[in-house]
């Protein structure tokens, strides 16, 4: 099954020609949140692009009914990126109702359960508020302007549409033949040509492009895990993902996307702000990639959609992928 890649083609040229290309250094002096092609009113940037006619040619592709779960468990205990980093809280369910436990004699029972958690906790996308430069946010919006006690009023998860587009898993590890990157690895453009050309993939303009770092080999064991330690996809590969291959929307199976700690002095998660303020393109963290890597799926349908919390700068999704006829 081939793919139609005119209208996506064409969509995406409009927006990467925009692109800067490869500057020699890239510091948060030289950059700053950008405006939006498709207007002053955009707040989910590059998934404008996806289109009816995207979805269906996706659609079409479809060979199998076997759908693979490319989310985690929530749970009390589990790993997350943000609590040691920045003192944000731990996932926690508690019961609100139980039913009385006593004789059984209770006729009707009732449960049901509160949760708190760090909206950036699992398996989740960052949405556009999510990182800014220089006081904005992507589309020029200024936190004095739109930013409230509860969230954002400007790009925040309740704006993201249900995404149905052409995945494409990446499996930059496998291509390495070891279980796990080595702590702080940064992926390269390199390595990301090379896991293609082993796998024998092709990415397309309006690809959703997920990167196994082999981070979750070990899941859900705590041991080893740190957001700072963590290997990832460096500013360079990003770059060459959404300039050169009109990627729509990126993912990872760590905690952070990208490769920590950052080499720039200045830029704590350079690959943030880059895709999130500069570029308009969100992104998945914390996937479950093993499951595809193990049976050499590398090109699916890919559907998701973040929960609709009003304002939040991430928010959890449970994202599936359902293997495709290979191009």
């Amino acid at each position: 099954m081939k793919i139609s890649r005119s209208k996506r083609s064409s969509v995406f040229a409009t927006i990467f020609a925009m692109s800067m290309g490869f500057a020699a250094q890239h510091t948060l002096a030289d950059a700053g949140a950008q405006s939006s092609p498709w207007g002053p009113h955009d707040e989910i940037g590059s998934l404008n692009a996806m289109t009816d006619q995207s979805r269906l040619d996706v659609l079409s592709a479809v060979t199998t009914g076997r759908a693979y779960d490319l989310g985690v468990e929530l749970f009390v205990g589990m790993p997350d990126c943000c609590s040691a980093a920045f003192g944000d809280p731990t996932f926690q369910i508690m019961m609100t109702h139980t039913p009385s436990r006593a004789d059984g004699s209770e006729l009707l029972s009732h449960s049901s359960e509160a949760i708190i958690m760090n909206t950036h906790t699992g398996t989740h996308m960052d949405t556009l508020s999510h990182f800014g430069l220089h006081g904005e946010i992507w589309n020029g919006v200024s936190a004095k302007d739109s930013l409230g006690d509860r969230g954002w009023h400007k790009s925040g998860a309740e704006n993201y549409p249900p995404i149905i587009a052409r995945g494409v898993l990446i499996d930059v590890v496998g291509s390495k033949g070891t279980e796990q990157l080595p702590a702080s690895y940064t992926i390269s453009v390199a390595d990301v040509r090379t896991a293609l050309e082993q796998q024998q993939t092709e990415l397309l303009p309006g690809d959703v492009v997920l990167i196994r770092t082999g981070q979750m080999t070990k899941w859900p064991a705590q041991e080893g895990r740190s957001l700072f330690k963590e290997p990832g996809v460096g500013l360079e590969a990003a770059k060459w993902l959404v300039e050169e291959k009109g990627a729509m929307l990126l993912g990872a199976d760590n905690f952070g996307l990208e490769s920590f700690p950052s080499a720039d002095p200045q830029n704590f998660a350079p690959v943030h702000s880059y895709l999130l303020a500069e570029k308009g393109i969100p992104f998945f963290e914390l996937l479950w990639l093993e499951d595809l890597a193990r049976d050499k799926v590398y090109e699916f349908l890919f559907v998701g959609a973040p929960i609709k919390l009003r304002g939040a700068s991430g928010a959890p999704v449970r994202p599936l992928a359902i293997p495709i006829a290979a191009k």
